[in-house]
């Protein structure tokens, strides 16, 4: 049983530290380095490879998701735990559905950034790259990405507590 859950953490944690390191690799390299070129060349740029991160982003909260309960289930948690008024009153409880709801809000806000906000972004960057219907998409997405880094760090933090306890 042991050596399962060291494999489920082991790719919990891999897949954390691929859609992390995306995020922040998107927000500090690529988004800089593309507000200094040409708007238009920018936008498909970005549409490219904001697809080809969309794919790896949702690849990773399938196994995030799928290795967060295995986790859990090798951990004791069970379904009818979430009901247990004295389980809910522990610090690992807390720590747990906020992991779960911060998961759930990232994956609220990665939904509208991929497939709403993102998508329509780059469509108006390609279009009229000075226009300010593409400002505004810009700002918003950007804005959605950011959420989702701070959600991440979130999401970290209280992995770190679930192993450790809260400080």
């Amino acid at each position: 049983m042991q050596a399962l859950y060291l494999t489920f953490v082991f790719l919990h944690i891999l897949a954390a530290i691929v859609w992390i390191g995306g995020i922040f690799f998107l927000i500090l390299v690529v988004v800089p380095w593309l507000r200094r070129g040409d708007r238009a060349a920018a936008g498909a740029f970005l549409r490219d490879t904001g697809i080809r991160f969309r794919d790896v982003g949702w690849i990773c909260f399938a196994i995030l998701f799928a290795t967060g309960l295995a986790n859990l289930w090798l951990r004791g948690v069970r379904p009818g735990r979430l009901a247990d008024p004295e389980w809910l009153a522990t610090p690992f409880a807390r720590a747990v559905i906020l992991k779960v709801l911060a998961f759930m809000a990232v994956l609220v806000v990665s939904a509208i950034h991929d497939f709403v906000v993102g998508p329509r972004a780059t469509r108006a960057m390609e279009q009229d790259p000075g226009g300010a219907e593409a400002a505004r998409l810009r700002r918003s997405a950007s804005l959605l990405g950011r959420l989702n880094a701070l959600l991440a760090l979130a999401l970290v933090f209280l992995g770190i507590v679930l192993v450790r306890g809260w400080p």
